[in-house]
């Protein structure tokens, strides 16, 4: 099928005005692999102490002919999708033992949990995360031993650091090795109304909390369509997970297997075999239009805006919105998993998941096939589907047919001809809204503004039964350069009940919604952000804002904004408790979030 030509010319966009910094960024990848292994550049007495303590596999590592995988891992137990990393250490040893290879944990990377911190002191900790997480796994990756890298993170911003990481050491082949999902607990409708029911004084904290851990109640990734799947649906469309491998629960045997067969490929694609395939040829400018094509048709998180800049920035391709809007309009929304439906990920997995997604977009033209992969060359391996058997992973033809309609559907018949995510401009700033979830007639809001400097005003607010006419909630000082870019994600029960209700209500902000963003029109990451002096930082309570996700437009009407003074929050208690202190270099020298609010690249 013939490239879509709005795929092609995004892709000759990106391509064009990424010239110059990719060139530099591929003639530094070709220098430092033509050093070759980089164990050999090692001193003696530098090789003794990265071996000191391999046991059985010291010999291995001095004759220096067999390939030595790093593993970077961002295991810890309280994150429940990262719990699972705790054994793929030794199992990966194991593997690579088997192979005549050896494998070390080159280091740990932190990893929190948006869940836990939400509408907490915390999450202002939450985004730069990211850009230590890339930072730390640069320190492990440093000691200039591994031949290639395995790399274990899964949720919100450990893969996009992981990304960046990985693009830096770009001349490393590396592989990302997902956990796999929790199995399904109670329905995400129920948890939510129960979420709802709570915020209303419906229902105590005891029938919330029942709520909240019979649907968090296990080993693996939060089964709603999330950051974290949305990022595990991007490894796949970008060719660095292994066919299938996204989806697999969790201590299962075939999850195991592909553990194992990760392992295997990991070693199979250094440059001391015949299939060298550095990250750097994989995450190409055709590498990020594919997982930008994955994130519309499948609905995915929002946050990804941010972080898919950053990723690409890394590897000296640069994105602007520009792109996700034109690409949006191009790929039809395909799936409906929770929020944008009432199925978890574990259902779109069973109904054909993200094989069967990707073999109909190639077949619409909406895909690149011509890239390399982890697994090889071209997207197509990616429509397969791996299965166990005689303990080993077996590909197998995917299934060609949704067998679930009211999840997954056909790109000739999708859900919506739209992606589900639309830049907004206008004399408010650039910013953009998901509107996959968002009913079809609540597109448009027009009315007055209540301004507030936090989150936890609006719901003082609410709770005096202030919101009595349609309203446009306006939250901003919530930038990454205020107080670092948090999720508001706990507003969603509050603006939801206030929608039921029967009022036109919106959300505009310079934060974040959660990967979760649902049924609420919410225009986000308006930039530049109030703290910057944007203009946010000029709107007043009972300003007419218009949101129109129709023509892309977020505007105050009939106010000239320039002759008034802009509002200045008191921001003195952002720079300390729960560790905010350490980040006050990241608040000072962050970027716009419209170009990915970036601080190492």
């Amino acid at each position: 099928m013939a490239l879509n030509p709005i795929i092609a010319a995004v892709t000759d966009r990106i391509r064009a005005r990424s010239e110059q910094s990719r060139g530099r960024y591929l003639d530094l990848m070709s220098r430092s692999a033509a050093e070759g292994p980089r164990r050999a550049h090692l001193t003696c007495g530098n090789q003794a102490h990265a071996y000191a303590a391999m046991g059985q596999d010291k010999d291995a590592l001095i004759a220096e002919r067999a390939p030595n995988i790093g593993i970077v891992t961002a295991y810890n137990d309280m994150l429940s999708a990262h719990q699972p990393y705790e054994r793929y250490p030794e199992l990966i040893r194991e593997t690579a033992r088997k192979l005549g290879a050896t494998a070390q944990v080159a280091g740990g990377v932190p990893a929190m949990c948006d869940g836990v911190t939400q509408g907490q002191t915390g999450m202002e900790l939450s985004l730069f995360s990211r850009d230590v997480i890339a930072l730390a796994a640069g320190v492990s990756l440093s000691h200039n031993v591994y031949d290639s890298a395995i790399y274990l993170g899964v949720c919100d911003k450990i893969v996009p650091g992981l990304i960046i990481a990985a693009a830096t050491f770009g001349y490393i082949p590396g592989i990302f090795l997902p956990a796999g999902p929790m199995t399904s607990g109670i329905p995400n409708d129920q948890k939510a109304k129960v979420r709802q029911q709570f915020a209303t004084g419906e229902v105590g904290r005891e029938e919330l909390m029942k709520a909240e851990m019979a649907s968090y109640h296990g080993p693996g990734t939060c089964t709603f369509y999330g950051t974290a799947n949305t990022n595990q649906m991007l490894m796949e469309f970008m060719g660095l997970h292994l066919p299938g491998a996204s989806f697999v629960n969790p201590n299962t045997p075939l999850r195991d297997a592909l553990t194992v067969a990760g392992v295997e490929r990991a070693a199979a694609i250094t440059a001391l075999g015949n299939d060298y395939r550095p990250v750097s040829e994989i995450l190409d400018e055709r590498a990020f239009v594919n997982g930008i094509v994955g994130l519309m048709a499948t609905g995915g998180s929002t946050n990804l805006v941010l972080h898919l800049p950053a990723m690409a920035r890394a590897a000296g391709v640069i994105l602007d919105l520009e792109d996700f809007h034109n690409l949006s309009e191009a790929v039809p929304l395909m799936a409906k998993v929770y929020p944008n439906g009432l199925a978890d990920v574990n259902h779109f997995h069973a109904a054909g998941g993200l094989g069967y997604m990707i073999g109909e977009l190639l077949n619409a033209g909406l895909l690149h096939d011509d890239v390399s992969t982890v697994a090889g060359d071209g997207l197509e391996r990616y429509t397969q589907e791996p299965q166990l058997k005689d303990g080993r992973v077996s590909y197998v033809e995917g299934t060609k047919t949704s067998l679930n309609d009211k999840i997954l559907r056909p790109a000739t018949n999708p859900f919506n001809k739209h992606g589900g995510l639309t830049r907004l401009k206008g004399n408010l700033g650039v910013g953009v809204i998901k509107t996959s979830a968002v009913a079809e007639e609540r597109h448009i809001v027009e009315a007055k503004a209540r301004v507030f400097n936090d989150q936890h005003s609006v719901k003082a607010a609410f709770q005096r039964g202030e919101f009595t006419e349609d309203t446009v909630v306006v939250v901003r000082f919530q930038g990454p350069k205020a107080n670092g870019m948090p999720e508001l994600h706990s507003l969603t029960p509050t603006l939801a009940v206030l929608q039921d209700r029967g009022l036109k209500v919106a959300l505009v902000t310079d934060g974040r919604m959660s990967g979760a963003s649902g049924k609420v029109p919410a225009a986000i990451h308006v930039s530049p952000e109030a703290a910057n002096g944007g203009p946010l930082s000029f709107i007043q309570d009972g300003d007419v804002i218009r949101l129109d996700a129709t023509k892309g437009t977020i505007d105050v009407i009939g106010v000239d904004l320039s002759t008034r003074t802009a509002a200045v929050a008191d921001m003195s208690g952002n720079g300390n408790g729960v560790g905010r202190e350490l980040f006050e270099v990241f608040r000072q020298n962050v970027g716009l979030s419209s170009d990915g609010a970036a601080v190492v690249v």
